[in-house]
């Protein structure tokens, strides 16, 4: 994964005209299912668009690994609280799957105060021959009925239908920020600035507050929490970090309030690199378990880091995701940039890394070889069987060919929300409206 190599990647994209954005397109989130088939995305106007992916065929071997449009529906519609005066965006938040049961999938998605379950399921076969309906449905007259017969299934069209299952509302006082389902399938929490609730998935009308950081006294608030997260096998863990940059492990066995973390993972600040920014800049903005549940991983505003549940004094691993930019935090500042939260993501094997950047650009981290690579997601690289070459960014001194200036970055154009396929070479990547599917043709399964 060095800078020099062409990283074999073959797209798939989903573009719309950039000429006519609107604020309710932009893609908020991106989340795979549990086997990878399903890929679904939340848009800041509340819809929730899920992809499906084609099956490999004898004809057309690449087209394993495309994705094309399952279902659209609308999850959240804008509401108003009266009593606060407040409107309530329908800008989806957070999308979650759950591990599948049945034929049927399967989601919880979340605005900043409701959190809706929804199931998706499909139907293909109608039944017909009702003894007591005709065919439009209406109900015969008895006097009619003059032979018993036996309804049967008839094929028809596929159809995906989406229905809300539940309704999970008034659990929350500030603006939700994460969801997270539980390993034992049956609960989950959702966090918000000062608080994180544990729901029962079949329970709407109550949850129990399981971390609640809010003082007595709001001025003397100096932190809020930014990201939860469940341990990914131990159903009695969970991580959350905050804006102070740091990650408190809790273990709900210990009490039923995990206002006291069992591990506390901080990293001391250098004092040479003490700032006016340095409190911004370390608020952690995504918190990730690793599949193995050993690591955790943190983004942070100008770094990646991989942390050992083991260790709570010093992160195990750190990368600069744009550490070009340390010079410009007065103008990022100004221009709020500094607040952007971007999101990070494991491969399958927990190997490699990757997590967003500005002018469209998304960087790995290979763990293993420390070798890290900065891709663009672009119109010019979205045409099928396209590869991906690496770019460059350069602060002064020599220019290559292809580098591209430090002061030429494009800052509206930002990568927040990135997901990895579970088990394949496959990322997708949101950037604004438009959304880019990469897959690693040649090294296509993790090792």
């Amino acid at each position: 994964m060095g800078e020099d190599e062409d990283t074999r990647k073959i797209n798939h994209s989903f573009l719309r005209d950039h000429n006519y954005v609107t604020e309710a397109d932009i893609i908020s989130t991106v989340e795979f299912n549990h086997t990878g088939d399903l890929l679904a995305t939340g848009d800041k106007g509340g819809r929730v668009v899920i992809f499906q992916r084609e099956p490999e065929t004898k004809n057309e071997p690449y087209s394993q690994g495309e994705y094309n449009v399952y279902s659209t529906f609308q999850s959240h519609e804008p509401e108003f609280d009266y009593l606060k005066s407040l409107e309530i965006e329908e800008k989806i938040n957070r999308i979650k799957w759950l591990p599948q049961q049945n034929a049927a999938h399967s989601l919880l998605s979340t605005n900043d105060k409701t959190i809706k379950l929804w199931k998706i399921n499909e139907r293909d076969k109608r039944p017909e021959g009702y003894n007591l309906k005709d065919e439009e449905g209406r109900l015969k007259d008895l006097c009619t009925v003059t032979s018993l017969q036996v309804p049967v299934l008839k094929p028809m069209d596929l159809m995906v239908e989406v229905s809300p299952r539940r309704i999970f509302s008034n659990g929350h006082t500030y603006h939700v920020n994460s969801i997270s389902v539980n390993s034992d399938c049956e609960t989950y929490m959702s966090a918000d600035d000062l608080r994180i609730n544990l729901w029962h998935l079949a329970i709407t009308d109550r949850s129990f507050n399981i971390v609640d950081i809010k003082p007595a006294n709001m001025e003397d608030l100096t932190e809020v929490i930014t990201a939860a997260e469940f341990h990914p096998h131990h159903c009695n863990l969970f991580v959350y970090s905050s804006s102070k940059g740091s990650l408190r492990l809790c273990d709900m066995r210990a009490s039923a309030l995990c206002d006291r973390h069992c591990k506390l993972y901080e990293e001391p600040e250098d004092p040479s690199n003490r700032s006016f920014f340095s409190e911004i800049i370390s608020s952690v903005s995504d918190v990730k378990f690793s599949h193995s549940g050993r690591y955790m991983l943190t983004r942070d505003y100008l770094t990646v880091k991989v942390w050992d549940l083991n260790m709570e004094t010093k992160p195990l691993e750190t990368y600069q995701v744009h550490d070009y930019l340390r010079n410009k935090l007065c103008s990022l500042y100004e221009n709020d940039c500094i607040f952007d939260k971007f999101e990070c993501a494991w491969n399958g094997s927990d190997s490699v890394i990757m997590t967003g950047a500005y002018n469209n650009f998304f960087r790995m981290f290979d763990r293993n070889t420390k070798r890290d690579v900065t891709l663009e997601a672009s119109r010019e690289s979205s045409k099928p069987r396209a590869i991906l070459k690496p770019r460059r960014v350069c602060v002064g001194g020599k220019r290559r060919k292809d580098d591209i200036s430090v002061d030429s970055l494009d800052f509206t154009k930002k990568i927040l929300h990135t997901a990895w396929h579970p088990t394949e070479n496959i990322i997708a990547i949101a950037a604004t409206n438009n959304l880019y599917i990469f897959q690693d043709k040649v090294n296509s399964e993790m090792h």
